[in-house]
């Protein structure tokens, strides 16, 4: 039987397949806040579509209650929408330490923009997304609030089944798309894009009548469409997810939420967008972390654990649970890591910023998706399985830390794969308390025990 950690941490998995961004779970052993890969705030994402012809609401972005004010004058709109900018979800139903009720509120008078702008900007808020003392918001976003006669949803990801960006759109909008998916699948449109041809007028226009456009609304929404998907491409997206996709009294098609995901492998060629991400509310540590190409998510344990790949570290946490221990770090060291970087890397698991306030979890797969504080761990597991990575490339960096950091705490390594023999050699001819283990088991069972004899 699956931990609780793992069974959490493989669902938010199976979720992101659909819903990347502001997603929470829970369970007795951990509280897991939802990352994404790379963190853009609401208005930020709305300025890229916007800027490539994609239809939004009118806003401005404010950083005082002034601003906010001639903001919210400027819009000359019949109804306001203001909203903090913070990139947990359930801004809504959140609460500010300064007294204020929602992250979100409506008004048709300016004035009161700026009387709640007063009590949002400075303060933190705190939702089910954030730690308990909530985020501090810097920004608001102050937009045009516009009524909804008709929700709808659409997509566009890369499918690997597909070999190739499809898109997936649903009549029925402004809910979970999953619960859409499971309740009535019959309500599921998909249409697969030819990359190199690119997204044709009748794929286009196909979908906008199976999202029940007609009429006028029917070539808008398909227009949208074909400019989302050329969005899609020209940032490198791996996901752009409009919900709702909607229609307005007046007869207007508008992306009224949208989440967008990007291929990290891109950042190369997007620098400008790259250079948005918000890490304003990443934990310290985290950002230490990405320093060295290291990622994490955070857990609430007392064992620290290096393993490569969102597989093994669902296994590595498993095994650890089921052999009565509780997995506090797991970082991955990817596939070009060099000896600096494993170097780093046992400073960060060994570090102790905010004694006894919690725990951290590393992974390459997962970075950004959890963030936990740190306390110090009891154990280290060293779990890699050397197909790209270089087993002793590890080994060497593992002796090296032990003795430039004077390693207090007890150390299990399981090491298989590429020049596997080597490394053996290395650590077992280092003179160093350095605990082999020949599979996964044995190295779970042995990194319990050393935590249970303390």
């Amino acid at each position: 039987m699956a931990s609780p950690v793992a069974t959490q941490a493989g669902k938010l998995l199976r979720a992101l397949a659909l819903r990347p961004r502001f997603l929470a779970v829970g369970s007795q052993a951990a509280q897991l806040t939802s990352r994404r890969w790379l963190n853009l705030q609401e208005y930020q994402s709305k300025k890229l579509m916007s800027d490539n012809g994609v239809r939004v609401q009118r806003f401005f972005v404010a950083d005082t209650a002034n601003e906010a004010l001639e903001a919210a004058k400027r819009l000359n709109a019949k109804e306001i929408v203001l909203k903090a900018q913070i990139l947990a979800g359930g801004r809504g139903k959140g609460v500010f330490n300064s007294g204020l009720k929602g992250g979100v509120h409506l008004t048709k008078d300016p004035n009161v923009v700026g009387q709640l702008a007063k009590q949002m900007i400075g303060y933190n808020l705190a939702t089910k997304q954030t730690p308990k003392e909530g985020v501090k918001v810097n920004k608001v976003m102050v937009a045009e609030a516009l009524d909804i006669s008709r929700e709808t949803y659409l997509a566009i990801l890369m499918d690997r089944s597909c070999n190739g960006p499809v898109l997936v759109g649903s009549p029925q909008g402004g809910v979970d798309i999953e619960e859409v998916a499971a309740s009535n699948p019959e309500l599921i449109f998909k249409e697969q894009i030819d990359i190199f041809e690119g997204i044709k007028d009748s794929q286009a226009q196909r979908m906008a009548e199976n999202l029940g456009f007609v009429g006028p609304l029917k070539s808008q929404a398909a227009d949208q469409i074909t400019k989302l998907y050329n969005l899609f491409l020209k940032i490198d997206a791996t996901q752009v997810e409009v919900n709702p996709f909607g229609e307005t009294p007046e007869g207007q098609v508008v992306c009224f939420d949208a989440k967008i995901n990007f291929d990290d492998n891109a950042e190369f060629r997007q620098k400008d967008i790259f250079a948005m991400d918000d890490k304003s509310e990443n934990e310290p540590i985290e950002n230490e972390a990405a320093k060295y190409d290291l990622k994490y998510i955070g857990l609430d344990g007392n064992i620290a654990c290096f393993v490569n790949g969102a597989g093994l570290a669902m296994a590595t946490c498993d095994i650890i649970f089921l052999n009565g221990g509780k997995p506090a770090n797991f970082l991955d060291l990817g596939g070009g890591v060099k000896e600096a970087q494993v170097y780093q890397a046992f400073k960060l698991l060994t570090a102790d910023p905010k004694e006894g306030s919690g725990a951290a979890f590393f992974s390459l797969h997962l970075s950004k998706v959890f963030s936990l504080e740190i306390k110090q761990v009891e154990a280290i597991l060293v779990n890699i399985f050397g197909g790209i990575v270089n087993c002793a490339i590890i080994a060497n960096g593992i002796t090296k830390a032990c003795r430039e950091l004077e390693l207090k705490v007890p150390l299990v390594v399981r090491l298989e794969g590429t020049n596997v023999q080597e490394a053996q050699k290395i650590l077992s001819n280092s003179g160093l308390p350095i605990t082999s283990a020949v599979d996964l088991e044995d190295a779970a069972k042995k990194a319990v025990a050393s935590v249970a004899k303390k």
